[in-house]
């Protein structure tokens, strides 16, 4: 289908229904862009997925006839559903979802991705309250309750600060 600004291949189609009439718009990349739709810029998961697939049934017949030991999908399925069935699917498919992941998130194989705001605080307060809560089983232990009554107050004080 053509653009309906131009003569170039569409690539977004949206349709709008308002009060019972549909309305179609057929958009080039670029004009796409300019009206402010967001395009996708990696390869879509069907093109991975059928990359990696040409890959494993040219490989070994374990790879071509792997299955899932707990829901009995196989990796022929995830390929064709783009979806595992299971917890158990990502040891089952392993060998074989590497390659997948990697070719998705452009080589990264771990999430390199921002945390929420004030996380690294929190987790930073979660791990003095720990320590301060060892010190204090310590101190007791030891029957040293000045030192234990000391760790208690700081653990107060750490509690109203939000921690």
């Amino acid at each position: 289908m053509k653009c309906d600004l131009c003569n170039k291949q569409a690539v977004v189609h949206e349709v709008t229904i308002k009060q019972g009439t549909s309305k179609e718009v057929h958009l080039c990349a670029e004009h796409a862009a300019e009206v402010g739709f967001q395009l996708p810029t990696e390869t879509p998961m069907a093109k991975i997925l059928g990359a990696v697939a040409a890959t494993v049934e040219a490989g070994p017949s374990r790879e071509r006839t792997a299955r899932c030991a707990a829901c009995g999908l196989t990796f022929a399925g995830f390929r064709k559903a783009g979806a595992l069935g299971c917890p158990a699917c990502y040891d089952a498919f392993m060998p074989m979802l590497g390659e997948v992941i990697e070719r998705s998130q452009a080589g990264a194989t771990a999430h390199t991705g921002v945390r929420p705001r004030g996380s690294d605080d929190a987790q930073r307060q979660q791990a003095i309250r720990g320590a301060l809560m060892r010190d204090l089983e310590a101190a007791i232990t030891a029957e040293q309750y000045e030192r234990a009554a000391t760790i208690r107050d700081q653990l107060t004080a750490l509690d109203r600060s939000g921690g």
